[in-house]
């Protein structure tokens, strides 16, 4: 599949009436396009959005009830009590008809208001939800094209060194933020070396290890105003995604080695952070 998916298809999509193998195709498809996968998200978002508000602001079931009881005891004879002035001047009254007709319009006036703000409250959180969502996206693609194209390469790195006291140095100078390496790496674990790449346009560390056969690449950026999107696990193309944030720094790691191992490897670099 090659196209862009088809509106018939998302509306299946975000329905859930896609038989097996037309979602294993389509799950296929999102898993390459990322211009796809970003609409799909939208579309959740939208449909959830949309279900939560109908939900949040639905009429009470006895709503009904206590109305047409409030307009019986308007037309009541003893709602007028003797000798009151509505009992005295001869009273102009309108068909008890009309009177529900007018009840039961504002009622639908008041629900449309109620619903028309329920429902801006939503559109703006889930405009924040999306941008965040989209953010995210974004963030995974940005740092698995990087991955793919240092194991692409297979070139040595920018600084080729396991000695933690020699690839920090390096970064002096050349990005705007200091940061610290872990020690007391698994056995199977070790520092390869690390190279000057970029995330959004800006200067960011990739340090590159090695766990066992796995190549790893962690990515150090500094924290600006609107980062710092986390996720405990996230998986594209078969690589697996870990993020942890300070308040200086967003650090991501990818590879395609076991969950455990690179969940290890990121509780030592967060460790080290605050050491």
């Amino acid at each position: 599949m090659s196209d862009h998916l088809s509106s018939a298809t998302w509306n299946a999509l975000v329905d859930g009436e896609l038989i097996a193998e037309e979602l294993a195709s389509v799950t296929e498809h999102l898993h390459s396009c990322p211009g796809c996968t970003s609409h799909a998200l939208e579309q959740s978002l939208l449909k959830t959005g949309t279900a939560r508000a109908g939900q949040r602001y639905a009429l009470p079931d006895d709503m009904r009830q206590r109305m047409e009881h409030l307009l019986a005891v308007q037309d009541s004879p003893s709602h007028v009590t003797e000798g009151s002035e509505a009992a005295i001047r001869p009273a102009v009254q309108r068909p008890a008809s009309i009177r529900r007709t007018e009840w039961l319009g504002w009622a639908m006036a008041a629900m449309v208001l109620v619903l028309g703000a329920g429902l801006t409250f939503v559109r703006r959180n889930d405009s924040r939800v999306h941008a965040a969502g989209v953010e995210r996206a974004a963030l995974v693609t940005e740092v698995s094209d990087q991955h793919f194209a240092t194991l692409a390469a297979n070139l040595p790195p920018q600084v080729l060194s396991s000695d933690r006291h020699t690839v920090k140095p390096w970064f002096q100078g050349k990005i705007p933020f200091s940061f610290n390496l872990p020690e007391g790496l698994s056995e199977d674990t070790k520092l390869e070396g690390a190279n000057l790449a970029y995330l959004h346009n800006r200067p960011v560390a990739q340090l590159l290890y090695s766990i066992g056969k796995h190549r790893v690449s962690v990515f150090v950026e500094e924290k600006t105003a609107g980062s710092g999107l986390g996720f405990p696990m996230e998986e594209h193309l078969g690589f697996r995604l870990v993020t942890f944030h300070t308040n200086e720094l967003n650090v991501v790691a990818i590879s395609d080695v076991a969950p455990g191992k690179l969940t290890e490897l990121m509780n030592l670099f967060e460790r080290a952070q605050v050491d």
